[in-house]
């Protein structure tokens, strides 16, 4: 299918718009819901490209979440390996427990009730955060590293966020090729989620992220959120994380990562405009009151 069919395909999606698909997390529904979900980024890593370095100390992170909590979020999402473009390479499974799991089981003893999610692809993490009390894995690899990480997402009843992403971190950003981006990203996805429902991962408990910057040039990022609406043929909840990514520093003529917020807000809530019903972010105040625009406006629409 090229641009032109997709836009054949546009009263359609349109028409779809007007439902959320259902994602189920630990036996509830959380999506459809009256406002966009907003998942709050928490890096427990030394290198991550915004917040890298942050927080010495679980207590400082469990903080940071619980003012996340206040400002609005739904969902913290706790990352303990950095997947910026061009790292050196992964953490060990015992370098990533000794960050993240110490954070989630603090996280869930202070705040019962947040969406906790685990931004991890190695299975054997996924096992002890999930056991400690962590309710979604968000999987960049979207199961194609660790197929195990499906029947663990089964065995707990948690949630599931597939990503795409063209490459590994360390090589996605050498020279990424798309004959049409979305149609593209569309058609992996649905191989990513064709495999997870054959672990028996129950589809309600899916959400997709098309990973903006994951394997993608400045020209492929714009034209994927120009074209989000697309990706809701896939019938499930897309998760969107474009906070300060840098295709947004290079359409404000090179914008350091501190001085991308507006660009932020306005791609987030086009984003939502075109289908997102989980947005990932760093600045979870800003989100919130922008996307609080949105979906009252939206409701009439």
């Amino acid at each position: 299918m090229d641009s032109s069919e997709r836009v054949a395909d546009s009263s359609h999606r349109r028409e779809e718009a007007v439902n959320a698909w259902p994602w189920v997390v630990r036996g509830k529904r959380v999506l459809p819901s009256e406002r966009t979900l907003v998942m709050g980024i928490l890096n427990v890593t030394p290198d991550s490209f915004s917040d890298g370095g942050s927080y010495a100390n679980p207590r400082q992170a469990v903080d940071a979440a619980l003012r996340m909590i206040e400002e609005g979020a739904d969902i913290i999402d706790v990352g303990g390996e950095s997947s910026r473009p061009g790292r050196a390479g992964p953490v060990s499974v015992e370098e990533e427990l000794r960050r993240v799991k110490p954070v989630v089981e603090l996280l869930r003893k202070e705040s019962p009730d947040v969406l906790i999610s685990v931004d991890t692809y190695k299975a054997p993490v996924v096992e002890q955060v999930l056991d400690c009390g962590a309710d979604i894995i968000n999987d960049i690899y979207a199961l194609r590293f660790s197929p195990e990480t499906g029947n663990l997402v089964v065995r707990y009843n948690a949630g599931l966020i597939l990503m795409h992403m063209q490459g590994t971190p360390e090589t996605m950003q050498q020279s990424p090729t798309y004959r049409d981006v979305v149609v593209d990203v569309k058609h992996e996805l649905r191989e990513c989620m064709d495999a997870a429902l054959s672990l028996g991962v129950p589809e309600e408990t899916i959400a997709i992220d098309p990973g903006f910057g994951f394997g993608k040039t400045v020209d492929h990022n714009v034209q994927l959120l120009a074209g989000l609406e697309y990706l809701r043929l896939l019938q499930r909840p897309i998760c969107v994380g474009i906070s300060r990514k840098s295709f947004l520093g290079a359409l404000l003529g090179g914008a350091d990562v501190s001085e991308r917020e507006e660009a932020t807000i306005a791609a987030q809530v086009i984003a939502v405009l075109h289908g997102a019903s989980i947005v990932r972010t760093h600045n979870v105040k800003n989100a919130r009151r922008s996307l609080a625009v949105v979906d009252a406006v939206m409701k009439k629409m």
